[in-house]
Parts: C-alpha cells; structure tokens; sequence
C-alpha cells in the first residue's frame, strides 16, 4: 500500500486490521475517542487541562462522523483498522465497524498521536524500534493523576521508545516543537520512577528490546482516554485499540532549511 488512499480503502474494507505504525509517513495520525453529547463538554474540559495526553486536533459536530477539517475524506464509523466499545467503564468488545453503534449524539474527539512524530524521528536519522520490529509500541498505564474535569479522571498512558542518549537529546529537541502530537517526553530513564514495574509487561501494545547503551524514553500517551474511562465509567464510549490509528487526510509539510530542519506545519504550506 503506497497511497492513502489505499491504505484507507484497506482498513474501510477491514484487509488492514493492524496497528498503523509506520504506515502513511507524512500524515497526521489520530487517536479517537467517541462519547454522548451530554458527556462532551467535561471530556473537552480534561484534554483542555491534560494537553500532554490529550491534544485535541479535531472535535465533530454530534452525529457527524466526518471530521471535516482535518480528514474530510474519513468516515470515523469505518475508518479506523480496529475499535474499542466501552460500557459503564467496562471494556464490551472490540468491532472493525461502529455504524450500528453510532448515534445521532454522538460527538468525536480526534487527539494527536505520536505515531506522526516517528516519521520526524526517521527523517532524522533516529532509529524507531517498535517500526523496526513491526510491532505495536509498547504503552504503561502510570499511577499519576490526570488532572479531573467534571466526571472525567484517571491515570496518565505513557508510550516507550529506547534511544541511545545522542539520538535522546535529537529526539527531544524534535518532538518538543510539536505540541499536536503529545510533544517532548514526560519522563527519561527509570520506569520505576512513574510507577512501571515491568518493561517487558506493557498494559497496551507489544515489548520491544533495549539494547545496551539505550534509555527508555516516555512520551504521554493518547491512550489515556481509555485507562480514564475504566476509572470514570461513562456509561458509553467508544475508542480506537491501542495502536490502531485514525490516518488523517492532513499532511506534514517539511520546512526545508539546513541538515537539522525537520520540521512540519499542520497548516496549509502557502497559509501564513
């Protein structure tokens, strides 16, 4: 599959049912979270004070499923390779297609995945292990608090990526300009430090290795959501699966502008 439009066909037509890492370089890549009208403003308030996990990019009108400012060609019911459906914060099942889920009230948030952010850390000659093994990143669920709004609460996600401390310090400057996308890491070194026992034990997607001279690097997760709704039981919510991304129609347009310019605009390349 070379082309988004491939790819989405693929995961409409439901060939394509695993992560998304790696896929669609040069696109903006998407959590998703679906949740009752009545239930919207509280979750809009928590991604407003929980930037880090939760960067909105995108939220849709209730009923709509089209996101129409950053993937107007996407229908959310179909276009995500695998879904979660969450009743009374209990995990119900998992579906390839919400259309009989969907409701006229519903409203969905589009949050930045850092997912995106692997394609600025290959263009700049950083390695990304869980795309070099292709697996899923791995992904902790932390005792630290999320700050709450309304009913929404819960624990911080946390994606892991291994870095050789020079390719850390590259990732860091890189990953920090870009706030969309969850930003610069919230942790560096110790797992035990934020509350992981385990490397090897992810709560979400798959164990990659760490090979000698390589630190564990934390990024906030957009899997949070998930791990807060487990906590604040919402009686319905719908989600992606960790890992399984919303792939937008929004490109990243590279500034060219020197060997260590590997910036993107989420804006239109000929906007101001």
């Amino acid at each position: 599959m070379n082309s988004l439009e491939e790819i989405r066909r693929a995961i409409r037509s439901g060939e394509w049912t695993r992560p998304t890492a790696g896929l669609a370089p040069g696109i903006l890549q998407a959590n998703l979270v679906v949740l009752p009208k009545r239930y919207a403003y509280d979750f809009l308030l928590f991604c407003v004070r929980n930037p880090k996990p939760c960067p909105l990019i995108e939220v849709t009108d209730p009923g709509s499923p089209v996101p129409v400012k950053t993937a107007p060609k996407a229908d959310l019911r179909t276009d995500v390779p695998r879904y979660r459906i969450y009743r009374n914060g209990e995990l119900a099942r998992e579906a390839f297609d919400i259309t009989e889920e969907w409701t006229e009230d519903a409203v969905s948030f589009l949050i930045g995945c850092s997912f995106t952010f692997d394609a600025l850390l290959l263009n700049a000659g950083i390695p990304v292990r869980h795309v070099e093994e292709g697996v899923n990143v791995p992904m902790y669920r932390t005792p630290i608090p999320c700050e709450p709004a309304g009913m929404f609460r819960g624990p911080l996600v946390v994606s892991m990526r291994p870095l050789s401390p020079a390719n850390l310090i590259r990732a860091t400057e890189i990953t920090s300009r870009y706030p969309e996308i969850h930003g610069g890491p919230v942790h560096v070194g110790d797992p035990a430090a934020i509350g992981i026992r385990d490397l090897d034990q992810p709560d979400y997607g798959d164990p990659v290795p760490i090979r000698e001279g390589e630190i564990p690097v934390f990024w906030a997760c957009g899997v949070t959501p998930q791990a807060v709704a487990m906590e604040s039981r919402p009686d319905w919510m719908i989600t992606h699966a960790p890992g399984h991304m919303l792939i937008t129609d929004t490109p990243l347009f590279w500034e060219q502008g020197g060997a260590d310019s590997h910036a993107f605009s989420l804006t239109d390349k000929n906007g101001p």
